[in-house]
């Protein structure tokens, strides 16, 4: 697990420097002039270099249709020809999107041997990826982000997702022979899953839902705690799961804590609608809905991780926001693990972070009531969500979220 920018990208710059045969890319919007280390070389300047004695492929969404969003069709076109202009990479831009969504994950295959799957955009566009951990004030919006770093035979299921993606839109096959690592010692049971929307590619016709499936099905069983980070939260079907659970508590200490961005770029108003569902629905105060910011509120950290830890034996990380747009309609994908060890230690890691403490090995729930709550009330670094309240189920709940997103 690699958490925040300055971590997980100069991890995945090292590979792409050793890359000796293929490098695979697929990502919402790719930049160019984007740097991976501070100091080090551009995206270009890497890939160009790999480019050299191995083959390297990046798959990009074609931006939209209408002028109304970001990255536009004419963003798109741009972004690539800055990117393979004068070099041997080669980038295809799939248009083969449902109307008013896109190409939404974020994955890396190097010399079929590792896979990076996460939410982490290899472009500067609406933030600065580059954030560490501790989340300095620096004067402009910080970043909150996470992916993994997988060796094994999945790294063989990264590949030919992106594979089938590339027969799609490049109109040719793409053969990736991936290797199982020597080195690896840590052994965890885990599974690729993704969203890809019905009658969007041919060899796929009825899609893929199984981000959904899976997020459902470890939501249904949870006793003890549900954790949450993401972009958005505004899928009815999770949270109708989630306030039954808050309705009818499946033990004493049963906790619910979701970390989201205090202002989104959009569906502000929808996240506000659920979230009052559940503040509805949570007679025994077991909910905690939460942001951060840079010390002394400078500014917001933006959440963009997509994390899921259920009761500290189901993990998930991805591109994956809990909202409509990427459990039906976008191309998603996400690595879940049912390693108890690791599940503990990422929300451990995590929460280390947000609180900015380290003895929070405790019980769940009593970390929460005694940390969590008093910490998020100071409302320094980290904070209460605001503007949430049983008076947005009102105006802004199921029906405004399937609407916008549907």
């Amino acid at each position: 697990m690699l958490v925040d920018g300055e971590e997980a990208l100069g991890r995945l710059q090292a590979d792409l420097e050793g890359a000796r045969d293929s490098v695979l890319l697929a990502g919402w919007s790719f930049e160019a002039s984007f740097r991976l280390r501070r100091d080090g070389p551009t995206l270009r300047e890497l890939l160009a270099e790999a480019a050299e004695h191995a083959d390297v492929r990046v798959l990009a969404w074609a931006g939209a249709p209408l002028p109304l969003f970001t990255p536009s069709r004419r963003d798109a076109r741009s972004a690539r020809e800055a990117l393979v202009r004068g070099t041997r990479i080669r980038m295809a831009l799939d248009a083969k999107e449902r109307p008013m969504h896109c190409h939404h994950e974020k994955l890396a295959v190097v010399d079929g041997r590792v896979a990076y799957v996460g939410g982490i955009d290899l472009t500067s566009l609406a933030g600065d990826r580059l954030d560490s951990s501790a989340h300095p004030a620096r004067g402009s919006i910080g970043w909150h982000d996470a992916t993994c770093r997988i060796e094994g035979p999945l790294v063989g299921d990264v590949a030919a997702h992106i594979a089938l993606r590339w027969r799609e839109t490049a109109g040719e096959p793409l053969e990736v022979a991936c290797v199982e690592s020597t080195q690896s010692r840590v052994r965890s049971r885990a599974q690729f899953v993704r969203t890809v929307p019905n009658d969007v590619y041919e060899a796929l016709p009825r899609g893929d839902y199984r981000i959904l499936e899976a997020y459902v099905r470890a939501l249904r069983s949870a006793q003890r705690l549900v954790y949450l980070e993401s972009q958005f939260l505004w899928s009815p079907e999770l949270v109708r799961i989630l306030a039954g659970k808050l309705q009818q508590p499946p033990s004493d200490e049963f906790r619910v804590v979701v970390l989201l961005p205090a202002r989104p770029n959009n569906g502000a108003d929808d996240t506000r609608g659920q979230l009052g569902v559940l503040v509805a629905a949570d007679r025994h105060r077991r909910l905690l809905a939460c942001t951060l910011y840079q010390p002394r509120r400078v500014q917001q950290v933006y959440v963009h991780a997509k994390i899921g830890i259920v009761d500290d034996r189901w993990l998930c990380i991805g591109s994956a926001n809990l909202n409509e747009h990427s459990l039906y309609n976008d191309t998603e994908a996400c690595v879940i693990t049912t390693d108890e060890q690791l599940a503990r230690s990422t929300r451990l890691r995590l929460w280390r972070e947000h609180l900015r403490r380290d003895d929070v090995e405790g019980e769940a729930h009593e970390v929460i009531d005694g940390l969590w709550h008093p910490t998020a009330r100071a409302g320094d670094h980290l904070s209460l969500l605001p503007h949430i309240s049983r008076r947005t189920r009102r105006f802004l709940g199921p029906l405004n979220g399937l609407l916008v997103d549907g």
